[in-house]
């Protein structure tokens, strides 16, 4: 079946479909989705060439599937590659770009720097904040 039917068939009924808002955007939560937006691009379910960038304990997980897997094939149909958790966000970008630079889905590539700098910046640890200055008559009252 060609992608364009599944998404025909699939575009209005799926459990991933989120609506929050009745007039506004439809997002989608579902797996191979990058930038979780309802539509035929970034669909993990209606295109055969998927990249799903998700948080792991082992690191970042990028998987694609395989577009020529059999349909029973569930683990053989998808290569998986992790960033480690203390790589620099220079090599987990380069790794993200992977798929793009080989010629599989380069209209993803944008995406999924975008999803792996967003997984590395929220693993990092916020910095303390500095203690709050004294101003006005609480620093007068302090000096006297």
């Amino acid at each position: 079946m060609s992608s364009d039917l599944q998404w025909l068939l699939v575009r209005n009924y799926n459990s991933f479909i989120v609506k929050r808002v009745p007039e506004g955007p439809i997002f989608s939560k579902e797996p191979g989705n990058l930038r979780n937006i309802h539509s035929h691009k970034f669909s993990g379910l209606a295109n055969a060439k998927t990249v799903d960038v998700a948080d792991s304990p082992s690191g970042i997980k990028i998987t694609t599937r395989k577009p020529k897997a059999s349909p029973n094939a569930v683990v053989p149909a998808k290569a998986t590659s992790y960033i480690r958790p203390r790589s620099g966000a220079r090599r987990a970008l380069g790794i993200a770009s992977l798929p793009a630079k080989r010629g599989y889905r380069p209209d993803l590539r944008s995406a999924a720097l975008a999803r792996v700098s967003a997984l590395i910046a929220a693993r990092k640890e916020p910095k303390p904040s500095p203690p709050k200055k004294l101003r006005g008559k609480k620093a007068r009252a302090g000096l006297e």
